[in-house]
C-alpha cells in the first residue's frame, strides 16, 4: 500500500500537483518589491508562460513585480495537460505577442517556468517575434528530464500530464532533443533543492537536481548566462531572489552572480 501511495505522489508531482499549486498561490501575495532605483520602462512588455500542470496564477507574483518595475505584462494561461507542446506554443505565444502589441510595446520579453521554456524554444525555431527582447527561463527541462523517462507511459503519469508529459523524455523521441541551440538573449536559472515530494524520484536524476530537472539538463547551447540558486522547482516562481535575478537579466542581459546566494 505504501509503495502505491509513493508512486501516485511521484506521478502527480512530476510537473504539476494541485496541492502544491494551492500552496504556491498562498505565497503569491504580497509581491516582492521592485528596486525603487530602477529607471522607468517604456514600450516594453513581458509575456509569462507557466509550466506543465500549472496555470497563469502561478506566475502572479513575478507579474506583479514586473508591473511595479514598469513593464506591461501578458500572463498567458494555456491547457498544458491536454495538448502537445507544439499546439500550446502555436496558440499561446502569438496571443501573448498580440496583447503586447496592443499595449503599445516595441520590445517583447519572455519569462517562462519549466515546460513553458520549451514552448518558446519550439516557436522561435520556426518563427520569429519582431522586437524580441530578452528571455529568462526558470527551471527549464531544456534537455528533458530523467523523471519523465521513468514515468512516461504509465497510466497515472499519462492521465495527469497528458501528451506534453511524454514529450519531456531525454531520448531522441523527446521534443528537447529535436530543438536546436538558441539564438536569442537567454538567461537560465536552475535550482538544486527539493520539496519532500520532489525527493521521491530525485535519486533517478544524476548530479545536482530539484527532483524534476537536473541542473545540467537546464542548460542549452547559445544561452547568455546561467545561474543555480538554492530553491526548489515548484516554489522558485515565488522566490524573491529568483524574481530579483529575473528582473536583473531583463534589464541588463546578465545575472548578479556575486549576489546569487544572498537573502
Amino acid at each position: 500500500m505504501r509503495s502505491k501511495r509513493v508512486w501516485s505522489h511521484a506521478c502527480c508531482f512530476v510537473f504539476g500537483c494541485a496541492a502544491l499549486l494551492a500552496m504556491a498561490s498562498a505565497y503569491a501575495a504580497p509581491p516582492a518589491a521592485a528596486d525603487p532605483e530602477l529607471a522607468p520602462v517604456e514600450g516594453q512588455c513581458v509575456v509569462l508562460l507557466h509550466g506543465l500542470g500549472r496555470t497563469h496564477r502561478s506566475m502572479a507574483r513575478i507579474e506583479a513585480v514586473l508591473r511595479q518595475a514598469g513593464y506591461a505584462t501578458v500572463n498567458i494561461d494555456y491547457p498544458s495537460q491536454s495538448q502537445t507542446i507544439e499546439v500550446s506554443a502555436r496558440d499561446a505565444i502569438p496571443h501573448g505577442v498580440r496583447a503586447c502589441r496592443q499595449s503599445g510595446a516595441h520590445t517583447i520579453h519572455f519569462v517562462t517556468h519549466s515546460m513553458g521554456g520549451l514552448l518558446l524554444r519550439y516557436y522561435l525555431q520556426s518563427g520569429a517575434v519582431d522586437g524580441l527582447g530578452r528571455v529568462v527561463m526558470l527551471g527549464p527541462p531544456n534537455q528533458g528530464s530523467e523523471v519523465a523517462d521513468a514515468l512516461a507511459g504509465t497510466a497515472l503519469y499519462d492521465r495527469i500530464n497528458g501528451p506534453a508529459g511524454a514529450q519531456l523524455v531525454t531520448g531522441p523521441e523527446g521534443l528537447p532533443a529535436r530543438l536546436g541551440p538558441v539564438d536569442f538573449p537567454l538567461g537560465v536559472i536552475s535550482d538544486n533543492e527539493q520539496t519532500a515530494i520532489d525527493s521521491v524520484l530525485a535519486s533517478r536524476i544524476p548530479g545536482e537536481n530539484d527532483g524534476k530537472v537536473a541542473v545540467e539538463r537546464a542548460r542549452v547551447e547559445g544561452m547568455h548566462d546561467f545561474l543555480v540558486l538554492p530553491v526548489n522547482h515548484t516554489f522558485m516562481v515565488v522566490n524573491d531572489v529568483v524574481i530579483g535575478q529575473t528582473l536583473q537579466f531583463l534589464r541588463h542581459g546578465a545575472f548578479l552572480h556575486e549576489e546569487a546566494q544572498g537573502p
